[in-house]
């Protein structure tokens, strides 16, 4: 038995390393650029040669979210991770209306025509899901394949904030970031909005040191600007939001089930809103950031995905 576990302790150690020394030689491979989005520096980070595929992280996070995914893909795929605007190397405007959904749908549409192609695979978690939502709907022309990680299709997530008592529970956060600021000492879950806070949930070390950089560069006020513009609001009438538009595009959907802010049956009916094929994936021990708590199944899976389609 201590035989057993020692094994298992030395090669939980050895993966450990192997999997630190990926990540550093991914940060020291890629390549950086920015994207003019109407005047506003949208950066990326790109590796790869192939097909476009352009990830959107969410909040709190910036392109290194994808390091996983952007090692896995590089063979096959040209793959480009933003950071959304607010975070990191990208600018930073002063104001809410600066955070509108138009805008951040439009930082997108930037980088795909700055890298001299028409369209592209759009792939989003968290709030870069929700721009992922909103870019297939207003810009379907410019969607190859749409992959969304732990973000609820538009029609679901409005259902379940105005039906289910423990997904408008679970936004209650989301109502604290709309009505408070940065500066509030109790805003981020019961504490202040520092980089160092809001690299909490960073497991890996090493990562967690990029993240607080990565932040310290950040605009918080950006941050919580997403909610304040985007955030879908529980409906307290009879009279239901309207539906989102139809989609008609190839649609991979994952969905941690531990995730704690995002109910899973929002994803209830995904597959009526889309008239292409719609897979959807679950990973049962995976949290909200599931391209991390499994990102082997993530990449495994998106890498199969997209080659099928090619």
């Amino acid at each position: 038995m201590k035989i057993f576990s020692l094994k298992k302790f030395l090669t939980i150690c050895w993966l450990t390393i192997l999997v630190t020394q990926a990540n550093a030689e991914l940060w020291d491979e890629v390549e950086h650029g920015y994207a003019d989005s109407d005047g506003v520096s949208i950066h990326y980070a790109t590796i790869g040669e192939g097909p476009l595929v352009v990830m959107i992280h969410g909040f709190p996070d910036f392109w290194y979210s994808w390091r996983h995914q952007m090692e896995g893909l590089k063979d096959s795929f040209k793959v480009v991770a933003i950071d959304q605007r607010g975070y990191n190397l990208s600018d930073k405007p002063e104001g809410n209306e600066n955070y509108s959904m138009r805008h951040l749908v439009g930082d997108v549409a930037a980088v795909i025509t700055h890298l001299g192609e028409e369209k592209a695979t759009i792939v989003g978690h968290d709030w870069g899901g929700s721009v992922s939502w909103q870019f297939a709907f207003a810009l379907p022309q410019m969607v190859e394949n749409l992959v969304i990680l732990n973000l609820p299709h538009p029609n679901g997530m409005a259902r379940e904030l105005s039906s289910n008592a423990e997904q408008q529970e679970n936004s209650s956060y989301a109502r604290t970031f709309i009505e408070g600021s940065s500066s509030d000492p109790d805003i981020l879950f019961g504490g202040p909005m520092t980089a160092e806070t809001l690299s909490f949930w960073v497991a890996d070390a090493e990562a967690r040191e990029k993240y607080t950089q990565a932040f310290q560069k950040s605009s918080f006020d950006g941050m919580l600007a997403y909610y304040k513009q985007n955030y879908p609001r529980a409906s307290s009438s009879s009279t239901p939001p309207p539906k989102a538009p139809q989609l008609n595009v190839p649609l991979l959907v994952f969905h941690g089930l531990q995730d704690t802010a995002l109910h899973s049956d929002g994803l209830n009916n995904t597959w009526d809103w889309n008239d292409k094929d719609t897979t959807i994936v679950s990973a049962p021990t995976a949290n909200h950031f599931v391209q991390q708590d499994a990102a082997e199944l993530v990449t495994s899976t998106i890498k199969w995905w997209l080659k099928a389609r090619q």
